[in-house]
């Protein structure tokens, strides 16, 4: 019985290595974002108008309904896709493996669109919103109702702080800044914390 075992686990490990290799070498819903965003960070550095015909405006939203999404994949310059992304993918890798990578899609845009509707509701009307952070925050939220007490890096701090500190203390430092849509990170973070009440749930009652 024992040399059966050990003949069985032979090639399940066999074909994890083999699903790790070839893991490695696809393109993931998560690589597809990121390349996406820094697509349209080219486009509209060679054309800047896009910004004004993606991106989103309380004012014009009726003749441009689509800025709701598009406004997502869109950022005022190098810096500001790249600290998105990177958040992206440090959220985005840990979250898929805890969901279904199209239950993270429908977080991630869920998200994103319910910032963009708050945006909408409460941003002065000719002011425009860009970029993915109201996406981001919902993946973020999530991740922070599952795995509250993963630890995490956030620079300058030296130390690694809990998830839910790094995540709340970031919306609310940023909301302070000038300029920063805070109505999205908001709608994008309330509906990842709602997400990741229920996914944190059903892995309860799973296991």
């Amino acid at each position: 019985m024992k040399d059966g075992l050990s003949l069985m686990k032979i090639p399940l490990a066999n074909k994890m290595m083999a699903y790790k290799r070839y893991r490695g070498f696809k393109l993931t819903p998560i690589s597809i974002l990121i390349v996406l965003n820094f697509l349209l960070l080219i486009a509209t550095t060679i054309s800047p108008e896009l910004i004004f015909s993606l991106g989103l405006q309380p004012a014009r939203f009726l003749q441009r309904p689509w800025t709701i999404v598009t406004s997502l994949f869109i950022h005022s310059g190098l810096w500001h896709v790249i600290t998105n992304m990177l958040a992206l993918y440090f959220f985005g890798r840990y979250l898929s493996g805890l969901i279904r990578e199209s239950k993270l899609l429908i977080v991630y845009f869920c998200g994103g669109i319910a910032g963009s509707v708050l945006f909408l509701l409460l941003a002065p009307p000719y002011s425009i919103a860009i970029g993915a952070s109201g996406a981001v925050f919902a993946l973020g939220g999530a991740l922070t109702v599952m795995r509250p007490k993963l630890r995490v890096f956030v620079f300058p701090i030296p130390v690694p702080l809990p998830l839910w500190a790094a995540v709340i203390g970031g919306f609310l430092i940023l909301s302070f800044f000038p300029g920063i849509a805070w109505q999205a990170h908001l709608g994008g973070l309330v509906v990842g914390l709602i997400a990741g009440y229920f996914f944190r749930k059903k892995e309860h009652i799973f296991f």
